[in-house]
């Protein structure tokens, strides 16, 4: 009944010029079918041209061969029309676009390791000094170096989990696939679940973020430019003082309409609900090189500020004092759950790592990656939190978003601000693009099913940023919560599942080995609750 049923269906529906026509290969590999304009002849009954007739059989033909014998027969690129873009990407880092094939160049070391750490690096850097002040400093910075070596040897795992699959060719694979092959249905979609999670967590951070930014690039903007009030500091040292945030009074009418949490959430809808119904997201990829330099920007300015303003520490083991925080704090969970999305890269190594040059080297650079995000993470949260001046301000006035400890009227803030908010605002529609692909592609077997389809999902999302920007803005408890929620499935527990199951199945499961992967587990389930219950 198979062939009669495939016979039945026309080799090429209505295709119209310039749609995607996808024809499902396998079920793991679909890639749309492109037809030209050009190919197509006469407009009255949409015949299509010889050439992509032939096409289309030539793919139903390899379709038949693979149905029958799995992944031996697979039609050869050149008979299959050009895959999607792919993307990698970092929930709270950037997302890029991969040259996919064997004929692309491969990277140096040097340039698969910044691409990591571009990748990585994102938003939760600037809850860093807020993360250190709920563990404490010392406590803060030993968290940071072991949750460091721990998500770096999940990712190893998750790296070398395609290796050890026998008999089956994996190159093309990523985690899910790894999972499904362990664990079936349950283990891709628990794998896509989580990783969804992991992504509208961030387009939620980045909602609430934008709000905070645009409203305190436009109070600048309105209050040093448009409206300027006299100086109230005649000394102009304002250095001790940068820390207060000095409500300045910009004019009732102004604060009623530009509001942080009442109506700028609701502006940022004109401008990025229709960034998000594109089809492709080619366009945005092209500036992610703003990560970086916003990255580098942030590092500067921490670098400044901590000069001008000198270090400010009194060391207390496990008892606060006026205006600091102890060594030591029961709340140290929160720092932990931060971290996990912090170093998350765990969905998107294997695609990365492809394209290494020297594939013996990928361990090295995937290690030097991680010790350089860490380090740009020890560095940004140890500088702020030990130059934020105590007394006058006690630590604990640290913000989840350390911007906000500096008034809108600083020149080198508000720069940091309008860099974050412009990079932000074409990373956005990029993590919309990778929902959409990951969602529809598996509900639909299509990336865009229809507009109607994708205007609802991306409603939802927005949706989900707007209530959160205007109800509950705390960054620190957003990231936290899916950083542990997605970190307990896809850093912790499945990769170590899948390594215990590929020993065992080896016969290979020794004791120590199944002792420390329990516990790897059970770390991402405490780290989880923590985040209730601390």
């Amino acid at each position: 009944g198979f062939i009669m049923d495939e016979d039945s269906k026309p080799l090429l529906g209505s295709v119209r010029a310039g749609e995607y026509y996808t024809d499902s290969l396998d079920p793991k590999q679909r890639r749309p079918f492109h037809v030209e304009p050009r190919n197509i002849v006469g407009d009255a009954q949409e015949q299509v041209s010889a050439e992509a007739a032939a096409l289309s059989s030539r793919v139903h033909y390899y379709g038949r061969l693979t149905a029958s014998s799995d992944r031996l027969l697979v039609p050869p690129d050149h008979v299959i029309p050009s895959p999607e873009d792919i993307y990698v990407y970092s929930p709270l880092g950037t997302a890029f676009k991969v040259q996919g094939g064997d004929s692309t160049a491969k990277n140096p070391s040097i340039v698969t390791v910044f691409a990591i750490w571009n990748t990585m690096m994102g938003t939760s850097i600037l809850s860093m000094p807020w993360g250190i002040k709920q563990a404490g400093f010392t406590l803060g910075i030993i968290i940071i170096v072991l949750m460091g070596l721990l998500t770096l040897y999940c990712c190893y795992r998750v790296l070398k989990s395609t290796k050890s699959i026998p008999y089956v060719d994996t190159s093309d694979w990523e985690f899910p696939d790894v999972c499904k092959y362990y664990f079936g249905g349950f283990g891709k979609w628990s794998s896509l679940v989580f990783s969804l999670v992991s992504l509208i967590g961030a387009m939620v951070v980045y909602w609430v973020l934008m709000s905070n930014f645009l409203f305190n690039t436009g109070k600048f903007i309105y209050s040093e430019l448009i409206c300027p009030y006299p100086n109230l500091d005649p000394d102009g040292d304002s250095s001790t003082h940068q820390y207060y945030v000095s409500e300045n009074s910009t004019g009732q009418v102004f604060d009623l309409w530009w509001s942080k949490t009442n109506t700028i959430p609701l502006y940022l809808i004109v401008l990025l609900l229709p960034l998000l119904n594109f089809r492709s997201a080619s366009f945005f990829a092209r500036f992610t090189f703003l990560g970086t330099l916003s990255v580098v920007y942030l590092i500067f300015l921490v670098t400044y500020k901590a000069i001008r303003l000198g270090f400010h520490l009194d060391f207390h083991w496990f008892d606060s004092s006026m205006f600091f925080v102890p060594e030591f704090r029961s709340l140290f969970p929160q720092l932990s759950g931060v971290l996990t999305l912090a170093f998350f890269i765990h969905n998107c190594i294997i695609t990365l790592m492809k394209n290494n040059r020297h594939q013996e080297n990928n361990v090295r650079d995937l290690s030097l990656a991680y010790l350089l995000v860490g380090l740009t993470y020890l560095y940004v949260g140890v500088l702020i939190f030990a130059a934020f001046p105590s007394p006058p301000l006690s630590k604990e006035c640290i913000e989840p978003n350390f911007l906000d400890n500096f008034p809108s009227s600083d020149v080198l803030v508000f720069v940091a601000r309008a860099c974050l908010l412009f990079q932000m605002t074409t990373v956005y529609p990029l993590l919309g693009y990778l929902v959409r692909v990951q969602l529809m592609g598996q509900l639909f077997g299509d990336h865009y099913p229809g507009f109607l389809h994708v205007f609802i999902l991306n409603i939802l999302v927005v949706g989900a940023g707007v209530l959160m920007a205007r109800f509950y803005p705390n960054i620190g408890s957003i990231i936290r919560y899916s950083g542990a929620l997605c970190g307990l499935a896809l850093v912790f527990v499945l990769p170590s599942l899948i390594h215990l199951t590929s020993l065992n199945r080896r016969g290979e499961l020794r004791w120590p080995s199944a002792v420390f992967h329990g516990f790897l587990v059970l770390l991402g389930v405490a780290n989880l609750f923590g985040q209730f219950f601390m």
